[in-house]
Formats: structure tokens, sequence, C-alpha cells
């Protein structure tokens, strides 16, 4: 199929299109990783955009379903150099994009377009898919609401309450658009979790009885999550609180302490930070927005800084008991914090 992916700067690239045919708008942002691509399109933080690939082969491994980050693919489009044609197990990620209804591109320089992002900040654009109307695509894109104006946490959080039951700690959860490994790893230390809406009350928390708060990821602006910034600041004292990626705005924002949005961003599985003591990690990160940490009130402590820019990738303040990661953590680190719980 024809295939198109315009910016809003009047740049377009013509490919060869799988999936199916349509038409999608939202930021084209760009990740890192070499593998792990469908835990990437179906995290919830790549909801409203589209999602372009470094690595030139994507697809190699087919469709690992065991991996999802939840049930279906958030990212709105898919930019790659090449897609697999014989993937090592079936379906295919073309087939996937087919039978779900999915678009992508193919036969793109995804290395330039990552030079024109790094150089001039993330751009809104348009795939469409069916033609090579470039055109159209800019118009496309240029006609698209602005990231910050949209509100995707509603699109991506849980309808309603539930429950994973364990025999341990009562945690819980607010659900801005939750990975599924973050929830794999409460359950393996063996938390009694209990997942909220984003829509969630500081009572509807109260009443719970957890042990401690966690405050997940998310896609778009954190400044978005009102419900989610006023149950932190009502909670934050009575508990432990724990933020992990948009939580970590959220709990800063809770706090009386700014955030900015980023040029760019970071996403992908290779982010350097470095810990407090000079120690380094190689983490895996989805973001577009920081917590500006010359605003954080007296109490907190910088615990983590991106290595490449300096960013602040995690804070703490041990008088209230609040642990914040801007990056995605492994299980190794939730099992830490969880078992830090009093």
């Amino acid at each position: 199929m024809k295939a198109v992916l315009g910016l809003e700067d009047g740049t377009f690239v013509a490919g060869n299109g799988f999936g199916v045919e349509g038409i999608c708008s939202g930021e084209l942002v760009f990740t890192t990783q070499m593998t792990g691509y469908m835990e990437a399109l179906t995290d919830p933080g790549y909801a409203g955009q589209l999602l372009m690939f470094t690595y030139p082969l994507i697809g190699n491994y087919g469709v690992d379903r065991e991996n999802f980050e939840s049930p279906r693919v958030h990212a709105r489009g898919c930019v790659v150099r090449e897609i697999a044609c014989v993937p090592a197990m079936q379906p295919s990620v073309a087939e996937f994009f087919r039978e779900n209804g999915l678009l992508g591109i193919s036969g793109v320089d995804t290395r330039r377009l990552t030079v024109k992002t790094r150089t001039v900040g993330t751009l809104r654009a348009s795939l469409i898919v069916g033609s090579d109307d470039g055109e159209e695509a800019v118009r496309c894109a240029r006609v698209s609401p602005p990231a910050g104006d949209a509100d995707l946490i509603g699109s991506v959080s849980c309808p309603a309450p539930y429950r994973i039951a364990g025999a341990g700690k009562r945690v819980a959860v607010i659900d801005l658009g939750v990975k599924r490994s973050i929830l794999t790893g409460l359950s393996r230390s063996g938390a009694d979790i209990r997942v909220f809406p984003h829509t969630a009350t500081p009572g509807d928390i109260m009443a719970a009885e957890p042990d401690a708060l966690l405050i997940t990821n998310g896609p778009g602006d954190p400044g978005k999550a009102a419900d989610a910034i006023r149950c932190a600041r009502e909670v934050v004292g009575t508990m432990p609180v724990i933020g992990i990626g948009m939580g970590t705005q959220v709990a800063a924002l809770a706090l009386g302490a700014g955030t900015y949005r980023m040029k760019f961003g970071h996403r992908g599985a290779n982010q350097p930070v470095r810990y407090r003591d000079g120690s380094i990690s190689i983490t895996t990160q989805n973001h577009g927005f920081a917590v500006d940490g010359e605003t954080l009130p007296g109490g907190c402590t910088v615990s983590y800084r991106n290595v490449n820019d300096g960013t602040v990738e995690g804070f703490e303040d041990k008088d209230l008991a609040i642990t914040c990661v801007q990056f995605h953590p492994d299980i190794q680190f939730i099992d830490r914090v969880y078992r830090g719980i009093p």
C-alpha cells in the first residue's frame, strides 16, 4: 500500500503502508529501544502519539502477546525503517496491525526524522495509509490539536476500581495508564492491590485503608491529572506515596512544585540515570514532561538525574515517605520500595 507521513513544518516522506488504510494524527515521537517493540506499542503512555523506532528492523520475532503492557496498542500509528516479513513467530507485526485496524508505515528514513526531532523538537504529524498525498498529510498534521490540549488520561485509565488480591500490605494504585509490568511486580511482592481510576477522590482512597499510595505512569500533560494531584495532596503525610513515570510529576505538582514540557522527551530502553551516590543505571523511559527540580519544596531531595541532560529522574522526601522515579523501574526496585512500606 502507498503511505505518507506529513509533519506540521511542511516535511513529508512517502513509504510503504502496513496494517489498514486510513488516517491518524498525533505527536511524532521516537524510541531508541532495539527490542520490546510490542511492549512499547501497548504502553498506555504512548496514547495520542505516532511512535517511531530508531532501530532499523522491527518485527523480527513477531508478536509476543505475553509481554503486552496493556490489552491493546495505544500508539496511534507506527513508523519504521523496515518491517520484518518473515518473523520468528506468528503473527507478524504487519498481520497484527491488519487484524486490529492499526496503521503503520515502513521504508522511511527514521534516523533523519529523529535528527529533525532532536533539533527542532517534537512535531505534530499525520500518517495516511492508502495514499501518497504529502500535502494532504501536512495539512492534516497542521489542523490536528496540539498535544498539550489533549486530555489523554481518561482514555487509558480503568473505568472502575478493581482488586488484585494478595496477602501482604495493601497498596492503593491510581491508574493514569498503568503498565501491566508494574502491577505484576507489586503482585509478585505479595501486595494486596486496589486499583482506582484517575477520577478517584481522596475519600475513595482512604476508604480502602491502604498502607501506601502508588501513582502510575500515563500519557500527556501531568497537569491534566487534576484528581490524582488532589488525592496526592490530601494523603501526603498520612501514608507513603510512590510515584512512577507521570506519577512523579503528579506528586511534585501536589507538593507545589512545577513541571515543564521537554523539547523531545526521553523514550527508549537505554536512558542512563545517575543516583545521588554516583552509581549509574540504564533505564526504560517514556515521558515528554519533567519535574523542575528548582521548585521542589524543602525536605525534597533529587535522587536521580539523567546523565545526558541533567533533568530530574526522581526525588524523595524521607520525612513525608515520598519515593518517586521518572523511569520505569524493574521488579527488583518495586520489591525494594514495597518492602520499605511500614
